[in-house]
């Protein structure tokens, strides 16, 4: 015979679901009269969500999270720490251009500030994905060691509560924007004018992490968003779909003073000119030469070398002027095909285009890790 229950069902908790059920986007995360964070029904929203008119409210374009605003203190509250050199444990010490620091990365953060204040070129991170079992992070609540040993024994090195982040903890996506939110803070202010930071995530957060990067850096700092290849065969295994991607939100300290490299220029890029003419400006590719953004003057016929007349389809014109693509043609810039009948398309030599490819946003990662030098943060 099973042993009976000890408590009653919560019945808020059930109510709660029922209305999830119906309304998902009025369950939000919030504070209990007991200061402890759980879940919550937006009753403002829900009423609006059951009305045909518009109920006055205040409303505001932000992105808030219980324990923003401790998130900000964190961020600037002084620590009493410093580096210890780990020789033993390094390589080539005193030669090495290459440094790890081994700690909490927000205490590590703080102490960079004094030396690297406004130094670095680029910042890559790798947080956390928050997939309910790979972020372990600090927990103020008020409890007894010896209560919360019970249960699961974890603190770290400054006698800090650590609490395993998972799906039925009610505040869930709170505790992790509270964790990256004051570390995005902490490495803004060691980006140079023209340095970048790249930071890794998936589903699971990227729209979170995104909100959160237009606000510490700017939205108008945003670069762009690489999707980047890290499984190579399907998982048969998935429910709906195999992922087999993560992305890399890349901001910029600011964008008019960040410039991109370019990547070489692969064999694979080059064949795609040929001289089909003989050409003696050697190899060339075709484009289009029409655009969607329709202009009345660039909208005329244009009489191909076989005499056949031709117009751009239907919502498109050309890209240039009649002037100009008649200098265009008449420099043999302009490929009619083979037999001079065809659509007119712009010839694009190899000799002309910039030695260097502009990186795309997908592409397969790999990364290199090379240590010799290590630190270590300790009391002061």
């Amino acid at each position: 015979m099973d042993k009976m229950k000890q408590e009653t069902p919560n019945l808020t908790e059930q109510n709660i679901d029922r209305i999830a059920e119906l309304f998902p986007n009025v369950i939000t995360e919030k504070k209990d009269e007991n200061g402890k964070l759980t879940r919550a029904v937006n009753f403002d929203l829900l009423r609006q969500m059951l009305s045909s008119e518009v109920i006055a409210s205040d409303e505001a374009y932000e992105f808030t999270w219980v324990g923003k605003k401790a998130s900000i203190v964190e961020a600037n509250k002084p620590i009493r720490k410093t580096l210890r050199p780990c020789k033993e444990e390094s390589k080539d010490w005193d030669t090495t251009e290459n440094l790890y620091i081994e700690g909490d990365n927000l205490d590590v953060l703080k102490l960079l500030q004094e030396s690297y204040l406004g130094k670095v070129k680029m910042i890559y991170i790798d947080p956390p994905y928050n997939t309910g079992s790979d972020f372990v992070y600090r927990d103020n609540f008020a409890t007894s060691r010896e209560d919360y040993e019970d249960s699961a024994g974890l603190y770290d090195e400054s006698g800090d509560r650590l609490f395993k982040n998972t799906e039925t903890n009610g505040r869930f996506h709170s505790d992790w924007c509270c964790m990256i939110y004051s570390r995005l803070v902490l490495a803004r202010n060691l980006l140079r004018d023209d340095g970048i930071i790249c930071i890794s995530i998936d589903d699971n957060e990227q729209d979170n992490l995104k909100k959160m990067c237009d606000e510490v850096f700017g939205a108008s700092n945003f670069v762009g968003c690489i999707v980047w290849e890290r499984a190579f065969a399907p998982k048969n295994d998935a429910k709906y779909f195999s992922a087999s991607h993560d992305f890399i939100l890349v901001y910029a300290r600011i964008l008019d003073q960040f410039s991109i490299g370019m990547m070489p220029r692969t064999a694979e890029a080059n064949a795609r000119y040929k001289n089909v003419d003989n050409d003696p400006r050697g190899p060339w590719a075709s484009d289009n030469l029409t655009v969607k953004t329709y202009s009345a003057e660039y909208d005329y016929e244009i009489v191909t070398p076989s005499g056949k007349t031709i117009r751009p389809t239907d919502g498109r014109c050309w890209f240039t002027n009649k002037r100009r693509m008649q200098e265009l043609i008449n420099d043999n810039r302009v490929w009619f095909g083979e037999n001079g009948d065809n659509m007119p398309r712009l010839k694009r030599f190899l000799s002309d285009v910039q030695q260097g490819m502009v990186p795309i946003v997908f592409g397969k990662m790999k990364v290199s890790q090379k240590v010799s030098k290590k630190l270590a943060p300790q009391m002061a």
